[in-house]
């Protein structure tokens, strides 16, 4: 399958989904901050009865989305976690196994573990990198193999085509969370997934602005599922966070390239610096899966993320990241400004030490979103507070990353 930049993909960005509004010729697609729609007789409608199970502004976004992959509107939910929950209620039952990467977001492990272990759904875990791993991993009662590629932090890849097979050959719906890289730099779907999961909050919306989830498909009978279940459990996104969303989809072809562009550098200079001993990013030709990356990724591009560690363990990581002036410690990731995050007690803090280890997601790990800003300034930042780690005394640097451990462990 290729994997050539999609030609029409800004065209639909900026339009998919809007149109003029018919009454006033306002080219913005309006909120529409409305819970209920008057019908014009029993039965007889323009397309919307109640909020909570379809919204214009929301209608829009899920046009936008899915025309960014080919397919159907997309069904947008109010956050990433609210997708994926809405996905495991529709395919799974008491009983039922799931088959998932092992590197993928804290929450993720977090939802299937302690929620729905307790249903009576198994989940397990495999080594993605390898699809022979997924395969030996199915059971009578697997109804669903999720995966995230690049995986959230280590950016471990799973070649989605191979593993879309072995669904295939299992009659197993394939679902990819696809985050990272968006429809921009990966379409799953056209890899043979049969689904393509978001949380629109990172780089689709790009702003630090909303917080959204979307699934896209070309199942139609799963598409009306999905809605069937959001509409019964209540988590359809909010219209402003919908709009707010459309207007940060229309730039985000840019922002992803610039993203992914920036990272790159950044990534070649922790390389060569003497005080960083691991970086992580498909970009480089370092990293493991370079060439799986080279093929399966649009534009030879990599999105924004690039994870790495300093000598000296998990103390020396927390002074850099306390060291840092321009770029800001937060969880979020993807969006215009440059954010530091301290995986193992921020997004993964309820993953299991052993399976965080397992995946090589140690306690001295550093995720670095790489933001908009110019490539050298977020450089600069780097480098004076790599700088600022490797003169500081032995004793002081252990006395203030020891204090700040415990600050990070209760965020």
């Amino acid at each position: 399958m290729s994997t050539r930049p999609f030609p029409d993909l800004s065209t639909k960005a900026v339009r998919a989904g809007r149109s003029p509004d018919p009454s006033t010729g306002a080219i913005l697609t309006p909120i529409t901050q409305s819970t209920t729609y008057v019908q014009q007789a029993v039965g007889v409608h323009h397309g919307h009865t109640y909020s909570r199970a379809s919204n214009p502004t929301v209608s829009a976004l899920e046009t936008c989305l899915g025309a960014l992959e080919d397919a159907p509107p997309s069904v947008c939910f109010s956050s990433g976690l609210a997708a994926e929950t809405a996905l495991f209620l529709a395919l799974l039952r008491a009983g039922d196994h799931i088959v998932v990467s092992d590197v993928v977001y804290g929450g993720t492990v977090r939802v299937l573990r302690e929620l729905f272990a307790d249903l009576g759904v198994q989940s397990t875990f495999v080594d993605a990198g390898d699809p022979a791993n997924i395969r030996r991993a199915i059971r009578a009662t697997t109804r669903l193999i999720f995966l995230e590629s690049p995986g959230n932090p280590t950016l471990k890849l799973t070649d989605i085509a191979a593993v879309a097979a072995i669904a295939r050959e299992a009659d197993i719906p394939l679902a990819v969370d696809n985050t990272f890289l968006t429809p921009v730099l990966q379409r799953p779907l056209d890899l043979g997934a049969t689904i393509s999961l978001y949380s629109t909050t990172k780089y689709i919306e790009g702003h630090n602005a909303t917080i959204g989830g979307a699934i896209t498909t070309r199942d139609a009978s799963l598409l009306e599922r999905l809605r069937f279940v959001r509409k019964s459990v209540g988590s359809i996104q909010s219209p402003f966070e919908a709009w707010l969303t459309l207007q940060g989809l229309k730039t985000l072809p840019l922002r992803i390239r610039r993203h992914s562009d920036s990272a790159l550098e950044i990534a070649e200079w922790l390389a060569s610096h003497p005080a960083v001993t691991r970086v992580l990013y498909p970009g480089l030709r370092s990293h493991p899966q370079h060439d799986l990356a080279q093929r399966q990724h649009a534009e030879n591009r990599h999105s924004g993320i690039v994870s790495f560690e300093v000598r000296g363990g998990v103390e020396s990581g927390i002074a850099v990241m306390n060291s840092v002036k321009l770029c800001s410690l937060a969880e979020n990731l993807g969006a215009a400004e440059t954010l530091i995050t301290h995986p193992a007690s921020m997004t993964h803090s309820d993953v299991p030490r052993e399976q965080r280890e397992s995946i090589g997601l140690t306690d001295g790990l550093i995720r670095l979103s790489v933001g908009l800003e110019s490539p050298a300034d977020i450089i600069a930042d780097l480098d004076q507070a790599l700088a600022l780690l490797t003169r500081a005394a032995p004793a002081a640097v252990a006395t203030r990353s020891a204090t700040s451990a415990k600050t990070l462990a209760h965020s």
